[in-house]
């Protein structure tokens, strides 16, 4: 910070000096001494005429002399001579000008950037906050964040900003805790009971339980607030309650654009829900599902659903990747709908990680593993947070396994557009 303030006084004393010098130098010449210096001219070019036209015989050397004599007390009348008194220096407007300018310029300067800049801007990555209620990125932050948070335990933007700090460094229960405390202190803030679901729903890997409860008074308080809706429809489809979970996600895309990002991942989710829903209420289901609920292969009914593997991160994205970064290793059908029938949450700090994915980790007791023949495993870095992928995620994928596979390699090599 001080080597930024360093650069703005350089930079200011450069404005001022361009501005101020050549308006203190228009004024640095009296402006007397230039009037007679330009008389004395006038009279040396007279006097070289007059003396032109005595050699020419123009002027007799009386006239000469007499014109001569009339320029000497002119001239003595108008240029003033040494012996004359000094005139006081007057204060000239311009000059006056440039010394307000040079004392004003800095202190506007100044003072528009305090009033409408970022003091912190330049303040080293993982220090500063990260606009309101934001996060550090460092131990040493957070460590001096959480003693903050200690002097002043009333204070909400300091504990909002601990909270998401701490779900950050993946710290994801004491993300809950410091959470609510802050719905104490804010009942009836929609945004807090939401982010406090989803820290819960981190530590403990599931929404349903007391997640979905904090998910229900966040609706309460505000029935279209965003976040709740999505993390609300995911619970329904974990709890394997399709119908709530298109009515959740249905009332959240009235609210986005069509034809965004956003739009697409909520309609995908939305046709998953709907397959899962036909085939949960005995209807006709799409070809994509007649393998549900198949008999398994002889390997799944033994128990043998597992997938194990190691994962990876490519040298070429490698600086792509905050270690911080939330990592999602999930299988998902090779053939048929694109819900994660496993799911795995890690960070990229974890890497390279050794997994094992079976019907355990199903978000649905209806889709796991063990109801398909093979499966594709898919590894995605995402900067979000979010298990939807997004423009600017790391991916990789195996090729379509059977049930069982061991040793599994799968390299994260792809950023996704």
């Amino acid at each position: 910070m001080t080597a930024f303030w360093i650069i703005c006084s350089l930079l200011l004393v450069v404005a001022v000096l361009f501005v101020g010098v050549p308006l203190w130098r228009g004024t640095s010449r009296n402006n007397a001494v230039v009037r007679d210096a330009a008389n004395l001219e006038i009279y040396r070019d007279q006097i070289a005429e007059m003396d032109a036209d005595l050699r020419n015989g123009l002027l007799t050397p009386e006239l000469h002399e007499q014109g001569t004599r009339e320029l000497q007390a002119r001239m003595l009348e108008e240029v003033q001579t040494t012996g004359q008194p000094a005139v006081p220096p007057q204060r000239h407007p311009i000059r006056v000008l440039a010394i307000v300018i040079a004392l004003l310029l800095p202190l506007a300067s100044v003072g528009l950037y305090l009033k409408l800049g970022n003091p912190d801007a330049f303040l080293p990555q993982g220090t500063r906050a990260d606009g309101f209620g934001g996060a550090v990125h460092t131990e040493a932050a957070l460590s001096a964040l959480e003693e903050k948070a200690a002097k002043n335990p009333n204070d909400a933007d300091v504990l909002l900003m601990l909270a998401r700090s701490y779900a950050d460094f993946g710290r994801y229960a004491d993300a809950a805790r410091t959470y609510d405390s802050l719905t104490r202190l804010f009942p009836n803030e929609p945004m807090l009971w939401t982010d406090y679901a989803d820290a819960l729903a981190m530590a403990h890997n599931s929404l349903l339980g007391a997640p979905t409860k904090l998910l229900e008074r966040a609706l309460l308080i505000d029935s279209n607030y965003p976040k709740a809706l999505a993390l609300s429809g995911t619970a329904a489809m974990e709890r394997g309650d399709a119908a709530a979970a298109i009515r959740y996600w249905e009332s959240l895309l009235k609210q986005i654009a069509p034809g965004t990002e956003d739009a697409r991942m909520i309609e995908e989710g939305l046709t998953q829900a709907r397959q899962l829903l036909v085939h949960t209420k005995g209807g006709k289901a799409p070809r994509a599902l007649d393998q549900i609920n198949e008999p398994a292969s002889k390997g799944a009914a033994a128990g043998k659903e597992r997938i194990t593997g190691t994962v990876t991160l490519s040298d070429a994205l490698r600086n792509k990747a905050d270690p911080n970064d939330t990592l999602f290793v999930l299988a998902r059908a090779a053939q048929g709908p694109k819900m994660p029938l496993a799911i795995l949450r890690k960070q990229v700090k974890d890497l390279p990680l050794h997994f094992s994915l079976d019907d355990s980790m199903a978000m649905a007791p209806e889709m796991k593993m063990s109801n398909f023949d093979r499966v594709v495993v898919v590894v995605r870095i995402s900067k979000s947070g979010n298990a939807m992928p997004r423009p600017g995620d790391l991916q990789g994928m195996s090729t379509p396994l059977a049930l069982g596979s061991r040793d599994v390699k799968i390299d994260i090599d792809q950023q996704l557009q």
